[in-house]
């Protein structure tokens, strides 16, 4: 443990024990506490920058004090949060949804990149069986999020292209896009969001998951 670490946990201890003596601390001063000692804890380390764990936006700041709750958000809020998650999906700037099914596996089996021992030129995975059943080739897959096998045959998608398909094609990009525009406090990366995938590794996911050539919907 760093030396850090020790001191802030030293610093707890004698924050409560004095509370102790004075009454219980108000959730306002334990979270100013929760901060400094955050900031004490972490550091930049390669690519990996302390700026992204501390500083959080609204979403995840609604989204985990509502999980300290116990409670989810109420339906207005968690309406306004997707809402404004909405508006930072970027659609295919050519226009195009659906890529190379073949490649949108590669990505989804692909767990690597963002750690402190990548570079910024490695090409970042999806990493999504870790949490999706995908494949029935693939047994090895978590289940965290709910099965994707036969996606879109479950869907009623059989052509991506028929202008009947396109509310779920696009719901589809979306929802890999930033998962939180469809459930304000989703468990799932905000992939394109976030820089996590760019928009051609979006394409191909997509392709994954619709494409009727694709083992997902065998």
């Amino acid at each position: 443990m760093k030396k850090t670490h020790l001191w802030a946990l030293g610093g707890l201890a004698a924050a409560l024990a004095l509370a102790g003596c004075a009454g219980a601390p108000s959730s306002v001063d334990l979270d100013a506490l929760a901060q400094k000692i955050a900031k004490a804890s972490f550091r930049d380390e390669g690519i990996v920058k302390a700026d992204a764990v501390l500083n959080t936006d609204e979403t995840n700041r609604l989204c985990s004090a509502a999980d300290v709750a116990g409670k989810p958000l109420d339906e207005a809020t968690a309406k306004r949060v997707e809402a404004e998650n909405l508006k930072t999906v970027k659609w295919p700037s050519d226009g195009k949804f659906l890529g190379d099914w073949k490649e949108g596996e590669k990505i989804a089996q692909n767990g690597r990149g963002l750690t402190f021992t990548d570079t910024a030129s490695v090409v970042n995975g999806g990493n999504c069986y870790n949490c999706h059943q995908i494949t029935k080739e693939e047994i090895s897959f978590g289940t965290i999020g709910p099965s994707l096998y036969n996606y879109a045959k479950n869907r009623g998608v059989t052509n991506p292209d028929d202008p009947a398909s396109k509310a779920m094609v696009e719901y589809t990009w979306g929802k890999i896009w930033n998962a939180k525009a469809y459930n304000a406090c989703s468990n799932m990366p905000r992939a394109g969001h976030k820089g996590i995938l760019n928009e051609t590794q979006v394409r191909h996911l997509v392709a994954l998951l619709l494409d009727p050539n694709s083992p997902v919907n065998k």
